[in-house]
């Protein structure tokens, strides 16, 4: 198989078949996972080399076993193998980067020592090599000036960035996000849809005792200006969310409601306010005044009367 599958096919597909898997098996969110994670990087690197360099010593033995076939069985088995590759000018770049000398020149190279009928070479190291090396001192070299010399930013910093932009997407979420309102975030709800569900919700659960028209019946009356636990969307909502007096008052509801079918039924009960129910409940409480509304401003006209002698 390896005699028909050049290797400049072989090292690729294995390599991003390893690629592939760790790209699977490791959760790195949106981002790719050696970009997430530099210590990938480094793995598949690593892994890259491995890969070439065992190419490279097999072909270093296939070379040692040619020298030992006879001069019939090594052109066959070149021609064999000269026939694998369709591009040769994949084939010569791929030359290129082991830096070898051509069979028939190994004969300049070939070093005086001798073991056991075993001649040894004497090649450059491999251009990737060699590049590779260099490169990695230009990285060393940037990555020393970028962050020891200029204290550019580390890996904690991004952190700390990346929090406070994903807290700030989460606020701007939970604005949008009707169903994760709570009890600082709750406005009233004016929408026609949000009011009939709650008016929906209100006449499921409410009307036995606070009746349809809000004028109350067990519960307190709804329409005047008294409230018991406060007035206003946000202590409508709390109450409802939280039930109302410890040891009697109506029950929590937030185990059976939702945080938006809470601010829904509590926008409802606000459109109670100034209406005329059939039957009104005394008032209860004390008159609630929502401290954040605006003050009418008075206009108020000095006249001057002139008074003519």
């Amino acid at each position: 198989m390896r005699r028909f599958i050049p290797s400049w096919i072989r090292v690729p597909v294995a390599f991003f078949i390893i690629f592939g898997a760790v790209e699977f098996f490791i959760d790195s969110g949106e981002k790719p996972a050696f970009i997430e994670y530099p210590v990938v990087l480094l793995f598949l690197f690593l892994v890259l080399l491995i890969l070439i360099a065992i190419e490279a010593i097999i072909g270093a033995l296939e070379n040692v076993m040619l020298h030992k076939l006879d001069e019939e069985a090594k052109a066959r088995f070149l021609a064999e193998k000269e026939k694998s590759f369709q591009f040769t000018w994949i084939k010569n770049i791929y030359n290129k980067l082991l830096g070898q000398k051509p069979i028939e020149e190994e004969g300049e190279i070939i070093l005086d020592h001798n073991y056991d009928g075993i001649k040894e070479l004497d090649n450059n190291l491999p251009p990737w090599w060699l590049y590779g090396f260099y490169i990695t001192i230009i990285f060393a070299a940037v990555y020393l000036v970028r962050f020891h010399i200029f204290d550019g930013d580390n890996q904690f910093d991004e952190l700390e960035t990346e929090l406070a932009d994903a807290k700030v997407a989460i606020e701007a979420y939970k604005k949008t996000a009707k169903n994760l309102v709570d009890i600082n975030t709750v406005t009233q709800l004016t929408d026609a849809a949000d009011v009939s569900a709650g008016k929906t919700i209100f006449q499921t659960n409410c009307v036995a005792c606070h009746m349809a028209d809000g004028g109350g019946g067990i519960g307190p009356n709804l329409t005047d200006d008294h409230w018991i636990l406060g007035g206003g969307i946000k202590n409508v909502f709390r109450t409802v969310s939280e039930g109302g007096r410890s040891g009697k008052g109506m029950i929590a509801w937030k185990a059976q409601l939702k945080p938006l079918e809470m601010a829904q039924v509590a926008s409802y009960v606000l459109t109670f306010q100034g209406t005329t129910p059939a039957n009104p409940k005394p008032a209860e409480g004390d008159i609630w005044v929502d401290e954040n509304a605006e003050t009418p401003v008075e206009t108020v006209t000095d006249s001057t009367q002139t008074i003519s002698n």
